[in-house]
């Protein structure tokens, strides 16, 4: 299957529990436009940001400090990072449709 980097988006938290978030597109011939986006989160085929990072949370609990939203195949892939209490990186996989982690690994 193949991959390709739609939108990158950046984490990083800052004092009190603020949160700032950059979109940054990806490579020219992957780009996906701001309008785009909205235009899937519109039409239900990708779920808003804020649920797949609480079904991130949930599935592993840390700090997200990157999301991408990404196409693989014929769907819509979610990979976010965090890091653990431990330091510990973990990437989660989620289909951007309905949520589902498909996949998780420790870096």
């Amino acid at each position: 299957m193949k991959t390709s980097r739609l939108l990158a988006i950046v984490i990083a938290g800052g004092l009190a529990g603020t949160t700032l978030l950059a979109a940054l597109p990806a490579s020219a011939d992957s780009r996906l436009r701001q309008q785009e986006v909205r235009q899937l989160r519109e039409s239900g085929k990708i779920l808003p940001m804020e649920d797949i990072l609480a079904r991130a949370r949930k599935a592993q609990p840390g700090q997200v400090v990157e999301v991408e939203l990404e196409r693989d195949g014929d769907r819509y892939v979610y990979e976010v990072k965090l890091i653990d209490q431990a330091d510990k990186v973990h990437e989660l996989k989620l289909d951007a449709g309905n949520g589902e982690v498909l996949r998780r690994k420790e870096k």
